[in-house]
């Protein structure tokens, strides 16, 4: 998933016409870490987002970890009627 990721950042980076030089000096990054990025797909969330904003690819960022539509009426009620968790449940100490 990551190259793959990777892959479509140099697209993105081809369609414009930029060089690899170009984008990370555009993205604040140093070119070793984004040569290594296109090449292995391996890069910090931080600097990804950064790319992200460089190349105008944000949108698909607000996306993730949302919750997807409700599977059941009763599921639809409950996130209505249940205020979101804002903490993890307490795991038993028995087992």
């Amino acid at each position: 998933m990551a190259r793959a990721l990777a892959r479509r950042v140099k697209a993105l980076r081809l369609e414009r016409g930029w060089t690899q030089q170009e984008v990370a000096e555009r993205a604040g990054l140093a070119l070793a870490t984004y040569r290594c990025f296109e090449r292995t797909g391996h890069i910090s969330l931080e600097r990804l987002l950064k790319l992200a904003v460089v190349l105008d690819a944000r949108a698909g960022f607000e996306h993730l970890f949302t919750p997807g539509p409700a599977r059941s009426l009763d599921e639809l009620e409950q996130r209505v009627e249940r205020p979101p968790r804002k903490r993890g449940r307490r795991r038993n100490a028995q087992t």
